[in-house]
Formats: C-alpha cells, structure tokens, sequence
C-alpha cells in the first residue's frame, strides 16, 4: 500500500507526501494553477498564513469525508488528504476573493512601479496586473512611513511593505542576532529596527532577496537601471564564509556589474543564501567564476533582453579576463 496521497487541482492529478501543503502539492504539478505565494517561502519556517494571496477553494475534503470546506483556505498552510479535490483558477469564487485581497494590499501601497528598484520583478506587481482593479475605491488617507536607512547597504521604504514577515523570519533563522521585527500592532504595524538599530550581519542583505516588493531595496543598486535593461548570469566563487556556498546571479549592464544576488528557483525563492561580501563587496567580473546565462521565465519583462548564449572567447568587454575554465563572451541578444 502507498503511503502517497492523491490529491486533485483544477483536475490535474499529483501524489504527494503525507503534511505537504495544497501549495507545494500544486508546485509539484506546475503551470498556471500554482496559486501566488507573498509571505510563504519554503525555506522559511514559520512562514505563510498572513497575505491570502494563495487562497483556493476544496470541493471535496477526502474520500473518507467528502464534504467540500465552507470556506476558502490559505493553500500555504492547510496540508492535502487522500482524495482531496481543489480548485484554483477553475473556480470564480478563487478569482474574486484574490482580486479583493490584492485591492486591499493596494490600500496603503504607493504607485512607486516607475521609480522603484523592484519594478519588473515584483509579486505585488504581476498580482495587481493579473488581478487587481484599474483604479482604487479607498478614499481615505493612506497611511505613510517616511524612508529610513536600517544600515549603510539597505534602505527600507515602510510604504511598500505588506507586512508578509519574511524578512523577520530570515534574520531569526540565517543570522546569529535578529535586530529587527514587526513593532505595534493592526494597521500600525511596521518593520522597524529596536532603537534605531543598525542591520549589521554577515548575511543582512538576504532581506533584500526574500521581500516580495519593494520594501527593502539594496542602496548600492538604487535607481543605477531598470532591471529588464539588465542581464542575468550564473556565476560561483569560493566563498571564506563557511555558510556561504557562492553561487550567485550577477546582473550586467554592458560590462559592468550592477548587483550581485542568490540565485532564484522557478518560483522567485533563494536556491541558497549569499553573504553580503559576495552581494556587496565582489562586483568585478575578474571576482567570479561565470558559468551560463540565467533561466528566466517567458512571462518575467526580464526575458526579452537576457543572455542566451556563450561564445568561447577569453574576455567579456575591456579585456576582463576570467579563469580560463571560464573564458567566455556572453553573447548579446538585443541592442541593448
């Protein structure tokens, strides 16, 4: 007897481990009913739960209780039964209720999208664009955060948070001294620093990479390109740091680095965590190891100007020259 339980989305089939979530079930299958993820973050214990972005609607609880569930569940955190049958994009009641959460995200959050660093990358972004309303129905006064520099490399704008904890639980779980946390409560919430705290650690700029806006932004980076005029590649080195593996995405702009960050799965989450000499301090190509142009997603803005091949040259552009295991020109495929 298997010990794997069937669980059905929007009519696809997958068997999954017992405790999996509906979430990570719909992962395993792929594609378009993966429901959005804004505060879940699998390598992130403790995560999920809070932005309902990934609510979906279970028309059948089991095969041993087939009554469907009264309400719409955060798929994040409720794990699949054997037999289970879940609806996503199929269902209407899923699409409403997620436009109504991403209105209500909107609430508080500026039209920052021409000047903000994350433009081009941002959940909340596609979401808004996927599923949220052409003009906004709030009335009221927003409430505003002003700027503030929580260390000489990361800059945090209050406005653009949306509160999905990530950044908290990063620091609690990558760091030896968190410093940082959510401060008051309701709709006065915010991410702040405990009496004006410098984030000052090893692995600080991982913050940067989990938020799923633009709330934490990299200072060395701020307003130098937009992101799609900017080319992704793999590249490693050997790190000192024993909790740092290198392995790392360097974004160029002709043959200059603009930033460094850890290399991202299909579903925009960390592979492994970098620390911040290789995200801060190590922006020449001579630093790196280049390895291949990085996979982007047909749908991300980023694709239409990335690198998609090598040639077997031995500099990139002004006589940088790599290892020669790693000789090699990347190939432009725009006139970027």
């Amino acid at each position: 007897m298997s010990d794997l339980m069937k669980v059905t989305i929007d009519g696809i089939t997958v068997e999954v481990a017992p405790g999996t979530s509906i979430l990570n079930a719909a992962r395993q299958i792929g594609g378009d009913i993966v429901p959005p993820a804004m505060c879940y973050y699998s390598k992130l214990e403790g995560s999920g739960g809070k932005c309902r972005t990934c609510i979906v609607k279970v028309s059948k609880g089991s095969e041993k209780d087939p009554r469907p569930m009264p309400k719409l569940v955060a798929s994040c955190r409720t794990t699949v039964m054997d037999g289970m049958e879940v609806q996503n994009i199929t269902s209407p009641e899923v699409l409403e209720a997620r436009s109504g959460v991403v209105e209500m995200l909107l609430i508080n959050h500026p039209l920052d999208c021409p000047v903000c660093d994350q433009a081009g990358e941002c959940d909340l972004q596609n979401l808004g664009y996927e599923h949220g309303l052409q003009k906004t129905r709030y009335e009221f006064e927003r409430r505003t955060f002003d700027r503030i520099d929580i260390g000489d490399k990361i800059q945090l704008h209050m406005n653009r948070c949306i509160l999905c904890y990530r950044c908290v639980f990063t620091a609690d779980q990558i760091t030896n001294k968190r410093v940082h946390g959510i401060l008051n409560r309701g709709d006065h919430s915010e991410i702040s620093t405990y009496i004006q705290t410098a984030v000052d650690n090893d692995f600080s700029g991982n913050v940067i990479d989990v938020c799923p806006v633009g709330a934490l932004t990299d200072r060395t980076f701020r307003f130098k390109n937009r992101v799609w005029f900017t080319k992704p590649v793999d590249a490693h080195r050997n790190c000192d740091h024993e909790k740092c593996n290198g392995q790392v995405t360097l974004w160029y702009k002709g043959a200059d680095v603009l930033r460094v960050t850890a290399r991202k799965d299909q579903f925009g989450e960390v592979e492994s965590f970098i620390c911040n000499t290789c995200r801060f301090d190590k922006k020449a190509t001579s630093d790196w190891n280049i390895e291949q142009p990085t996979h982007i997603a047909d749908t991300s803005v980023i694709a239409s100007n990335h690198y998609e091949t090598f040639k077997p040259l031995p500099v990139i552009k002004e006589n940088l020259v790599l290892q020669k295991a790693n000789q090699v020109e990347l190939e432009k495929t725009s006139k970027f």
